[in-house]
This record gives structure tokens, sequence and C-alpha cells, in this order.
């Protein structure tokens, strides 16, 4: 039997197999070239919002090799998303908080699962049969249909159409003020650069402004307090505003009327003025004449070197009889 007539025989077999009522289905056949699972494989289970056309039978691959296969696929109970059920070789090791994704080996190439260690997290368990990886540690690759799609909006609708709009505007608001332009740009670049030399002062004076905070939160209640107990003269206060009004209109009043005062006797106080200055230079004459002739004030019509020659307290004349 050639070459030709066993592979018809297989088919004939296997649509026969497939045809009856045994029930066996044809993802159930083992597939040339798939990767080997062992005797003793652990089987996962990863659930994925979008599978695409993930099929199973699909690899399962770590660091892009094969080892494992994809066993079923069936839709959750929520109806939103996928089960799928992954058979891998016992050998296979990874941590217990791995992650899944749906991939694309090529532009047009089939899909496959993806396991990794976390990217995001530190490793931690181990991956062992019957563990279950949730939805939010799945993912999907974008696929390149999307990406074209993306791709095309982004030409026809999206910004791009609108470059040579946005540098026209452009090109009038700064029509004629290119120097101002270039002035602006290079008065920024000044301050941005003294800001920066002065990032330590603006830091300590950020560190204050918190201290200051702080310090008002600690003596929040002793502020409230203060502000409770204000409220009833502010209250007063505003009660008395009109006297206030009134008091202050009169002393506008009566500065009005000193200063006309002062500006009326102007000329009579610099005329008494005058005439006390010759009195005020006989003063400045007299010198130190004046305090010495002020010390006989209370002992007239005697100076005070006589004061030691008189016996007791008073001005007395002692009378001695002769013999």
């Amino acid at each position: 039997m050639n070459r030709a007539l066993k592979s018809a025989a297989v088919l004939a077999l296997v649509l026969g197999a497939t045809g009856c009522g045994s029930g066996l289905n044809v993802y159930d056949l083992p597939l040339p070239g798939g990767a080997p699972v062992g005797d003793n494989p652990i089987h996962l289970t990863a659930s994925f919002t979008n599978v695409l056309d993930l099929v199973p039978q699909s690899a399962v691959k770590v660091d892009d090799v094969a080892v494992g296969k994809v066993s079923e696929i069936e839709l959750a109970s929520d109806g939103r998303s996928a089960i799928v059920g992954l058979t891998l070789d016992h050998t296979v090791d990874l941590p217990a908080n791995s992650v899944a994704r749906v991939r694309q080996a090529s532009i047009l190439g089939e899909k496959f699962v993806e396991l990794a260690p976390p990217p995001d997290a530190t490793p931690a368990g181990k991956l062992r049969d019957g563990a279950v990886l949730p939805l939010d540690t799945s993912s999907l690759t974008p696929e390149i249909e999307e990406v074209f799609g993306a791709l095309s909006l982004l030409l026809n609708g999206g910004g791009v159409a609108q470059v040579q709009n946005i540098s026209h505007q452009l090109n009038e608001a700064l029509g004629g003020k290119e120097s101002a332009a270039r002035s602006l740009l290079s008065s920024l670049d000044t301050l941005t650069t003294g800001l920066d030399r002065q990032r330590g002062e603006i830091t300590h004076a950020l560190d204050s402004v918190n201290k200051l905070a702080g310090t008002l939160s600690a003596h929040r209640e002793e502020i409230t307090v203060t502000l409770n107990d204000l409220t009833p003269g502010i209250k007063v206060l505003d009660e008395q505003k009109q006297a206030l009004t009134g008091m202050l209109d009169s002393l506008d009043g009566l500065t009005s009327v000193a200063v006309d005062t002062v500006n009326r006797s102007k000329d009579d106080l610099v005329a008494d003025l005058k005439a006390l200055a010759p009195l005020l230079h006989r003063l400045a004459d007299a010198g130190d004449r004046l305090p010495k002739a002020m010390e006989m004030l209370f002992t007239f019509p005697f100076p005070d070197a006589a004061l030691d020659a008189i016996r007791g307290d008073y001005l007395n004349t002692f009378v001695r009889k002769g013999s």
C-alpha cells in the first residue's frame, strides 16, 4: 500500500470515528509537532475577556518555547469572559502569581497563550496543578487588524490631518513676531534656570510653609476658640458702625478747625516767638550764673556758706552778758 492509500485509510478512519455516536472530537486527536506534556501533566485555568480566534490544541509558551497546549475553551457564567483550560508539562517552573496573555505568532500567524512571571510584582509561590489565573492577571496583545484600524483612524480623521492646519495657524500667529517669540523663549529659559538655581530656597520655603501649616493644625482648637470669641466683638463693632463713623467724621471736622486755627494764628504765633527771642538770648548769656543765683533763693539774705556758722535749725541770735 502506497502513501496515498495510507492517507486515505487514516482519513476514512477519522471520519468514521467522528461520524459514529462515540462522541470523539477532532480536537481530542493528537497533532504532530505539538509540545510534549508527558504522562503527568498539570492542568491550569485562565480567564480572558476575549480570546479572539484561539482554538483548542493551540500552543502554550513560556519565553517563546512551547510547554503545553490549550485543552478547552468555554464561556464563563457571567457571559462576558472566556475560561481557557491549559495543559502543561509538569516540569514548567513558574510562580503562582504568573500572568497569561493571548498573543499572535506573527502578522498572519496563529494565536497562542503565553505564560510569564508578573512584570509589576514580586514572584511568589509556585504554579501547581489546578491553579486558576484570574481575569485581572490576563491580557490581550493588540492584533495587526487593530493596529491598522487605529492607524487608519489617525491618518484619515485624526491629528495627522490637522498638522497642516496647525502649522498654518502657527505661521499666522507668529508672522512678524519671530523676534518676540524668540525673546519669550529666552526669557522662559532664564526663568527656569533661575528657578532651578533657587530650588534649595524654594524647597526650604515650602518646608517652612509645611511647618507653619503643621503648627496651625496643632493649635486648631485654640484658633477656633479665638475666632469664636471674636465673633461677639465683631458683632458689637458692626452695631456701633454708625457711631464710629460719626466719631471719625467729627474728628475730621475737628482736624479741619485745628488746621484753620493754626493757619489764622500763624502770624501772631511767629510774632510772639520773635518777641521772646531777646529774653531767651539773655537767659543763654547768663549761662551758669543763673543756677548760682538760685542758690540764695531759699537762704536769703545769707549765702549757703553762712549756714555752717549758724548754730541750730533756725537763724538765732545769742547775747552774752558781760561781767
